[in-house]
């Protein structure tokens, strides 16, 4: 049996190197193990690994995506069931677009479950000031997450707190950042003492706690429980949940300035079916989703194709609908106006991993033709009926700035049928209020005339770049406000 030790730190570089060489020997998966740092050693001692062997190895960059994600999961087995998925990809490149593979459905709830923590650990790692001992503020905070993932998530803090110190301590171990991030082996948890911020959020959160729309259940979903002794403002919750139907009943006597129907006026403008629940998470959102029925669309398709990318995305970017690439993969923006996309965004310094990525209609729409399908665009009804999950995207999400790439996205969105060329590189509010930036969808752009492509690919750029400077605008805003207070 071959022995493989990764490190605490860069496990994924040491596990692809070492799996790199054992699959260019065909080396299989049962005679290898894969050891954490500090693992007891094997009883009977261990094989060397084999010299590089002749056969080339391949990856798919879906694949090195899906491995940088497993690989921050607590699973043992993580790293054998990736180098199995390794093997196998050199042999079948389209292994990842097979949902119902036993190997592709573990790897991808491991992944699923790691982006989760992720955004967990974002939500809710709160710093405490420390005294200051040089110019730059020094902050220190303590989190306990479901899986190693502190090198995944502090690049997200380095890059939100570079104008200050701090450490991120964890069981895994301990997040420096000086200016440069570096990583150390654990250490006991520290005692952090409560700052002046924590008084000034827990008032903020008392402040925006609604009364009338408790659910506790959703409450428990978004912010487990134990996340919640680490986190100052949930010492107001038991007083907050026991004060609530007071609040309620001084809310109902003060009585409603509206006139009769608004409510179902509002539910009517913004598509709010009354018999169906709102989802707590993008995760329920997107679980819902995927057993629509809403029109007839899902008939035909063969998946739900759900948004995907930063779930505390400044940045939207809605299209139409899923291509045939998209309907096979499941992702959206994954076939050539995909790729074209992300290669504008590219260009005009926007980073498309840091926006949320999804379509007005979430159903391939085609007419078949042979063994080809052929694209056809949704209809206004289906798009009225596909605006509800659209709706939760934004509510979920809550974007600063939406792009509306082409006409049916610009419908969904604004709720006007106005020809695009006439509002393309303008700003128009959505049905909730959100600012939308109009331009064509990347997909125009590929079925043009060479000369007319040209000049539409300008344009589009140009409409990209405007969005960059628009959210580049409004984190100067909120930079600036925030030292204000």
């Amino acid at each position: 049996m071959m022995r493989v030790e990764l490190p605490r730190f860069d496990r994924l570089d040491a596990w692809r190197a070492a799996a790199r060489r054992l699959a260019s020997a065909r080396i299989e998966p049962g005679a290898v193990t894969w050891a954490e740092a500090g693992a007891a050693p094997d009883l009977f001692g261990a094989e060397p690994l084999p010299p590089p062997g002749d056969h080339p190895v391949r990856a798919t960059p879906d694949f090195l995506a899906l491995c940088r994600q497993v690989g921050f999961h607590g699973d043992p087995q993580r790293w054998s069931l990736l180098y199995t998925a390794l093997l196998r990809v050199q042999d079948q490149r389209d292994l990842l677009d097979n949902p119902v593979d036993p190997l592709v459905m573990r790897l991808q709830a491991l992944a699923r479950s790691v982006r989760r923590d992720i955004h967990k650990m974002h939500a809710f790692l709160r710093f405490h000031e420390l005294p200051a001992t040089g110019p730059r503020r020094r902050f220190a905070a303590w989190f306990e997450p479901e899986h190693p993932i502190l090198q995944a998530v502090t690049p997200f803090f380095a890059r939100r707190f570079a104008d200050m110190d701090w450490r991120i301590v964890t069981p895994e171990g301990v997040a420096h950042f000086d200016g440069a991030l570096r990583f150390s082996d654990p250490v006991p948890r520290p005692d952090l003492p409560p700052d002046a911020s924590h008084a000034l959020w827990q008032t903020y959160f008392a402040n925006i706690f609604n009364p009338a729309r408790i659910k506790t259940r959703a409450m428990r979903s978004e912010m487990p429980l134990k996340y919640w002794k680490n986190l100052p403002e949930t010492r107001l919750v038991p007083q907050m949940l026991a004060d609530a139907p007071r609040r309620v009943a001084a809310m109902a006597a003060a009585g409603a300035s509206e006139a009769p129907g608004f409510a179902a006026k509002v539910t009517a403008r913004l598509r709010l079916p009354t018999d169906e629940t709102a989802p707590a998470t993008l995760e329920q959102a997107g679980a819902q989703a995927a057993a629509c029925q809403r029109c007839d669309l899902c008939h035909a398709a063969t998946r739900t194709v759900w948004g995907e990318g930063d779930p505390e995305a400044a940045l939207m970017i809605v299209g139409e609908a899923p291509g045939d690439h998209e309907d096979l993969r499941g992702r959206p923006f994954v076939g050539p106006a995909g790729q074209l996309l992300r290669t504008v965004l590219a260009e005009v310094g926007l980073d498309p991993d840091r926006a949320w990525l999804t379509n007005a209609v979430k159903h391939f729409k085609f007419a078949p033709q042979g063994k080809r399908r052929l694209h056809r665009n949704p209809s206004a009804a289906e798009i009225d009926h596909c605006r509800w999950w659209l709706n939760q995207e934004r509510r979920l999400i809550a974007p600063r700035l939406t792009v509306a790439l082409g006409a049916s996205a610009a419908l969904a969105l604004t709720g006007r049928k106005a020809p695009l060329t006439a509002r393309r590189g303008s700003v128009e509010p959505a049905l909730d209020g959100g600012p939308v930036l109009l331009t064509w969808h990347p997909s125009l752009i590929l079925r043009l005339p060479a000369a007319e492509a040209r000049a539409a690919r300008s344009d589009f750029a140009a409409d990209l770049a405007q969005a960059a400077a628009m959210l580049g605008s409004q984190a100067r805003s909120r930079s600036l406000g925030s030292r204000d207070q």
